[in-house]
């Protein structure tokens, strides 16, 4: 469903900071009392519990479910190789790109780049 490290985990998640637990157990797909246990298994899920012991579960918490669920039932994982792939995707350097310095925009050479990129997507769109 979702590739290890990929972040389209959280597409098509309703734009809210809190869930409860038969909202995540919809997006999800599994029975309340499967995200239960895997807040035992896995302790980067910490919902937060209201005063009347409900559960909330932020964003990130429905988008690492998302991961586990696929890590589980997907690609068939046990819960320790799981718990190993979710370390290492942690683990994983995170490319830094170097921005190159933005063109003078008056200079005379930008211009005719400009026009032939502005003439090439016109092309493009007839």
């Amino acid at each position: 469903m979702f590739p290890a490290g990929d972040d389209k985990a959280g597409k098509g998640l309703p734009n809210k900071l809190f869930f409860r637990i038969g909202e995540v157990s919809r997006l999800v797909g599994v029975e309340p009392y499967v995200l239960r246990y895997w807040e035992t298994e896995f302790p980067a899920i910490a919902p937060r519990k209201t005063g009347g012991s409900h559960r909330l579960y932020r964003r990130k918490d429905v988008e690492l479910l998302l991961k586990i669920k696929d890590l589980l039932y997907e690609k068939r994982y046990t819960l320790e190789g799981a718990r190993q792939a979710l370390r290492s995707q942690k683990r994983q350097p995170v490319k830094v790109i170097e921005a190159s310095p933005p063109p003078d925009l008056f200079s005379d050479s930008v211009i005719p780049d400009i026009r032939r990129g502005l003439s090439e997507i016109l092309e493009i769109l007839k």
